[in-house]
């Protein structure tokens, strides 16, 4: 029933078509229905769209470093360390915070704590982010993620030595058995994931790696890196803490050595190819001239 919503209410996503039905707004014979409901010859479908609720977060001055922007989205490389979206202990300084007060007359489109935000990056993930300034590229980017053609690669340091050029790691992935905050490819209810790696630059005791995702699930990189037993550098969640055989440049990273490096996808509004590039961050980049001016580096 949501994709019949989708097909039929301009400017809907399918979350939003399913958020509509689960609440009521959306009926079926003046019934509350489920989102899979399968729609019948005959069936009348009734309801009224909410207007969109008020933001629940504040505009801010932050600074954004933006690299395209145009009437429909506005791309920015976030910094490692910020949030995307308001949650629990983290109301101010996030993403949208500073999105409200660089567009001014942004939708309410995507919810009133997301505007705009099509996806995220985990709080110590940096790089590139696009954001919807409309409904219509909202819904149109979120097709792109959903039909799994927008491209995304990262870059990522890995503990160990890899032994091989590259490959792909193919471990379906849910939430953890046990702790219900982590991830895990162990998990009883899982969803497809596809990673796809080749390494960059090879040290003694990391590994410097090119990523792309063809699926996109929470914590993804860092799971299927932790799968292979070459955890990302600094990640404490689902790799190793500080040990003394690590070299000491290692262990003065505060965070998840993960970048989202480049990104590409079709425009929302003028179907033209837009492939954009962040910046490796100052702080990876001072671990990897560390680890490039090791005496085992010098000599391979």
């Amino acid at each position: 029933m949501d994709n019949v919503i989708v097909l039929q209410v301009i400017g809907c996503s399918r979350s939003m078509s399913a958020n509509f039905i689960r609440d009521g707004h959306i009926q079926v014979q003046n019934e509350i229905k489920k989102p899979g409901y399968r729609v019948k010859a005959g069936d009348v479908i009734s309801g009224c769209i909410p207007a969109p609720e008020p933001i629940a977060c504040e505009p801010e001055a932050i600074t954004l470093n933006i690299l395209h922007e145009d009437d429909d989205i506005v791309v920015v490389s976030k910094p490692a360390g910020m949030v995307v979206h308001p949650a629990p202990g983290h109301l101010s300084g996030t993403l949208v915070n500073a999105i409200l007060y660089h567009c001014p007359k942004l939708e309410g489109i995507g919810g009133k704590i997301r505007p705009g935000i099509v996806h995220r990056l985990d709080k110590d993930t940096s790089g590139i982010l696009v954001v919807a300034k409309t409904a219509a590229a909202q819904v149109h980017l979120s097709a792109q993620f959903k039909d799994r053609t927008l491209q995304k690669t990262y870059l990522a340091l890995v503990l160990g030595r890899m032994k091989t050029s590259g490959g792909v790691i193919d471990l379906p992935i849910g939430r953890h058995p046990v702790d219900r905050k982590k991830m895990s490819v162990q998990s009883k209810r899982n969803r497809d994931a596809r990673t796809l790696w080749r390494v960059k630059e090879l040290f003694d005791a990391a590994s410097f790696l090119e990523i792309e995702i063809k699926t996109g699930r929470t914590h993804q990189i860092r799971v299927h890196c932790a799968s292979m037993k070459h955890p990302v550098v600094g990640d404490l969640v689902y790799g190793y803490r500080n040990s003394d055989s690590l070299p000491d440049v290692l262990k003065t990273v505060t965070r998840q050595m993960l970048h989202a490096w480049r990104m590409a996808f079709t425009h929302p509004a003028t179907g033209e190819k837009i492939d954009l590039e962040s910046p490796i961050p100052e702080d990876m980049l001072q671990v990897l001239n560390g680890l490039r001016m090791m005496p085992e580096y010098l000599l391979a």
